[in-house]
């Protein structure tokens, strides 16, 4: 089988990437490098089931040229950050929205069998309570919440009104290996450790207490291929948390990056903790109900976040200059 990975340089691009062609599928990569990395996809380039097409999924050209042939699609490019998408709305908006219906359009044509994309936990807005239920969202925070919202409205109306198979995987704090700890708009972990590892005191927005469902990138691989694979008929046109179903404290999380971290270098558990302003869109705490992935694709992550950041850790010190 024949899969288009968009974003396919990018952080969970990449390990999706690596994953399928590992299994024998013929993986075709679309990346406009924008925040994807060459580094990443370095290994895949010599491969004979590997094709990469540099282009811009804001291109509907670049989008009908890489789903031919195609499959499945697993739609992974986008402008992330919430931070990033309340400097820069526009461009955050052209991209995860104008570019995600280019792909889906492009997608129907080519008569792709299944749409499997990135959505995100952001959709959850204000709704206060937990664990998040997929049928239960809030008000959006922030832009970047409004294009993830936006993506599932039209995946929907796509498979009602033209026929093609479409999941949306509501991402919920992902992290692992090769997730870039560099630029304004790194994610928390990669950050931290880079930090740590660093001897820098690590900011922590608020008071520590925020909390989100970490989610190790084996537990997001695995979803990824059940909502490719997935014959259950009522399991598909919808979306799911894909998480590992608990909840870690900002606190608590630098305290295992520490303790793990020391394990290679003890300096690190000397490390002051600094304490800044909430950030702006911020959710005060995150928490998925995997109850609907686990009965219709059966879905049984392996990875909580203690095992997850151990893996994580070994791997930035394996990978990063110190």
């Amino acid at each position: 089988m024949n899969i288009l990975i968009t974003g396919g340089a990018g952080f969970i691009g990449s390990n999706l990437t690596e994953y399928f062609l590992e299994k024998g599928y013929e993986v075709v990569c679309l990346d406009n490098f924008a925040t994807g990395h060459r580094h990443n996809i370095a290994l895949f380039l010599e491969h004979p089931k590997y094709r990469l097409i540099e282009g811009d999924i804001r291109n509907l050209s670049d989008c009908q040229k890489a789903v031919e042939g195609i499959d499945y699609v697993l739609h992974q490019a986008a402008l992330g950050s919430v931070p990033r998408s309340i400097n820069d709305p526009i461009t955050t908006n052209e991209v995860n929205v104008s570019g995600f219906l280019n792909m889906l359009t492009a997608s129907r044509d080519a008569k792709v069998k299944r749409f499997v994309y990135a959505a995100s936990s952001s959709t959850y807005g204000d709704s206060q309570g937990l664990p998040k239920v997929e049928e239960v969202i809030g008000k959006p925070l922030s832009p970047y919440a409004i294009t993830k919202y936006v993506n599932e409205l039209y995946a929907d109306i796509f498979s009602k009104a033209y026929g093609i198979e479409t999941i949306g995987l509501r991402y919920f704090n992902v992290f692992g290996r090769r997730q870039d700890p560099k630029g304004a708009y790194a994610a928390v972990i990669p950050k931290f450790v880079m930090q740590l590892m660093q001897y820098e005191s690590p900011m922590i927005n608020g008071d520590g207490l925020h909390s989100r469902d970490f989610t190790y990138i084996d537990n997001v691989i695995q979803m990824n291929e059940l909502a490719m694979t997935t014959t259950n008929p009522e399991a598909v046109n919808t979306v799911y948390n894909t998480a590992f179903g608990d909840r870690t404290t900002l606190t608590q999380l630098v305290g295992l990056l520490k303790e793990y971290l020391a394990l290679f270098d003890p300096k690190i558990a000397e490390v002051e903790v600094l304490h800044g302003p909430n950030r702006a869109g911020d959710i005060p705490h995150s928490l998925a109900s995997i109850e609907k992935a686990k009965q219709l694709l059966g879905y049984a992550p392996k990875y909580a976040i203690q095992e997850g950041l151990q893996q994580a850790v070994a791997w930035y010190f394996s990978n990063l200059d110190k």
